[in-house]
């Protein structure tokens, strides 16, 4: 596999770190993978969402190119963004926004961390619904592409890295 030094050396870390939560896997196939991941929380659907868009609070920074927080944002419109500065005036577009509909769903376009440099391209769909249990949250995530070998141990290290920005979304969530 021919792939940049910085997204070789992203790839080992990922590969290196224990994934102890776990989303489902949906499908693996010779051209991508899907993974989902859901929660429910006490939060009503306008609270959810609210707290979807600031995610500097809940996003991991150790899932970050600055590994800073507050160097994450998300500009929550159709075209928006969720990106992150970098030093020196620099940035990443982590996904772009195709559709919103505030206090129901999100779809992003865009490739997360070590995917962008690889021949790789995903759309997440982040899925907000009301219910008599409570508001469940669910993240699904579609990546396209090539990847030599094939996505088989690429997609359940993927999604454990989508259930824990979860699982930190619905501490954030559960948080006074």
């Amino acid at each position: 596999m021919i792939i940049g030094k910085r997204s070789a050396v992203l790839i080992a870390l990922i590969l290196a770190v224990p994934v102890v939560l776990h989303a489902e896997v949906l499908a693996v196939t010779d051209n991508g993978f899907s993974v989902q991941h859901g929660i429910t929380t006490k939060a009503g659907p306008e609270a959810v969402y609210e707290a979807m868009t600031r995610i500097g609070q809940w996003w991991n920074p150790d899932h970050s190119w600055s590994g800073q927080p507050a160097n994450l944002y998300m500009d929550a419109r159709p075209g928006g963004c969720f990106c992150e500065r970098l030093p020196d005036g620099g940035g990443v577009e982590h996904l772009r926004i195709i559709y919103l509909a505030p206090g129901q769903k999100i779809h992003f376009d865009g490739a997360l961390g070590p995917l962008q440099g690889m021949a790789t391209t995903g759309r997440m769909v982040w899925l907000i619904e009301a219910g008599e249990h409570g508001t469940k949250v669910t993240f699904t995530y579609h990546v396209i592409g090539f990847m030599e070998g094939g996505f088989e141990g690429l997609a359940p290290v993927v999604g454990g890295v989508i259930a824990e920005q979860l699982d930190r979304l619905a501490d954030l969530l559960a948080s006074p």
